[in-house]
């Protein structure tokens, strides 16, 4: 298995749970951001709150940089999961086809 497969999270129910949890996670961080980034906005139509405003969209962009970084953990522990035998020959068959189509 590669590092950030898209396969990875078809391969049993456990993977899939870990999968979602993750997804989550993610989500979280992304509405995260996107409510600091429009709340900042907002900020900025105020002088006194220009401030605030800069610290709401620096922290938006680093909740941003944050999410490749749970993608990779995410991918990490999913690839330590034991996989089932039949998955392993639904992900073995995957593979065949990218590398013959």
């Amino acid at each position: 298995m590669r590092i950030l497969d898209p396969t990875l999270h078809t391969l049993s129910p456990r993977h899939l749970e870990v999968f979602w949890r993750y997804q989550l996670v993610r989500t979280g961080v992304d509405f995260g951001a996107a409510c600091c980034f429009v709340v900042g906005s907002i900020c900025f139509f105020y002088a006194s709150l220009d401030i605030p405003a800069a610290w709401l969209f620096l922290i938006g962009s680093i909740l941003f940089a944050v999410k490749p970084s749970i993608d990779m953990v995410r991918s990490l522990h999913l690839r330590r999961l034991p996989a089932s035998e039949a998955a392993e020959e639904i992900t073995e068959e995957a593979e065949s086809e990218v590398v013959s189509g």
